[in-house]
């Protein structure tokens, strides 16, 4: 898996389902305009949550990773925390959209380890 700097290789989801921290999973594809302009919210809202990961998968026909988070239209954010989808995002159209879901994984975190 690679972070937000590039496109990942696919993970398989045992790799995803392991991850412990707070994640953000990005699918897209580098032809999507809707991909495109998301990026300036999704590194914005990011940008206030450093602990957070995040992946950018290359998506597509027959990518399964894609398939079993049941992915239809790109950008697909999954938010994740403890290997759990706890939020998702479909074409996020404002930077506070992102965020909100952000506080629900950085949530999860503080009732965890209370």
């Amino acid at each position: 898996m690679k972070p937000a700097d590039g496109l990942a290789s696919e993970p398989a989801r045992e790799e995803i389902d392991a991850l412990r921290e707070a994640t953000v999973i990005e699918f897209g594809a580098a032809h999507c305009g809707h991909c495109r302009a998301a990026q300036p919210l999704i590194a914005a809202a990011l940008g206030a949550h450093p602990g957070v990961r995040h992946i950018k998968v290359e998506d597509g026909p027959g990518r399964r990773l894609g398939r079993s988070f049941r992915v239809k239209l790109w950008p697909t954010l999954v938010f994740l925390r403890e290997g759990q989808e706890l939020a998702r995002l479909v074409r996020p159209a404002a930077q506070q959209e992102i965020e909100q879901a952000l506080r629900q994984i950085d949530a999860a975190a503080t009732k965890g380890d209370s």
